[in-house]
């Protein structure tokens, strides 16, 4: 498959997850977009890693040129599966305490 498909399947979700971050008020939501931007990006650097990787095999059947990114997208997801554990236990506790979890009524906790 062409790179091309994969470049506009990357931007279009990182595009719905910006759009998703400016306009939504509900903190879980911003996080769902928040982690679909990040898998954007992994998909991206994925297939750059794929077609590299392909170019190097080419060139040299026993090259491994192109798989460091795929080892990082690994690394990408795990700290994200640890943003998303920390970012949620905030929002259960802002939850216990003031019974919403809307980001306007944050702005009320600086006073």
């Amino acid at each position: 498959m062409p790179i091309n498909y994969y470049i506009f399947l990357s931007v279009c979700l990182f595009c719905i997850g910006i759009i998703g971050v400016l306009t939504r008020r509900n903190a879980i939501v911003i996080f769902m977009c928040i982690e679909l931007m990040l898998n954007a990006v992994n998909l991206l650097l994925v297939a750059f890693s794929r077609m590299h990787h392909a170019a190097a095999q080419a060139l040299d059947s026993s090259s491994l040129a192109g798989t460091e990114a795929q080892i990082f997208v690994f690394f990408i997801m795990v700290v994200a599966a640890a943003e998303v554990t920390v970012g949620l236990a905030i929002i259960v506790m802002l939850y216990r305490n003031i019974h919403s979890v809307d980001i306007n009524f944050l702005n009320r906790l600086k006073h």
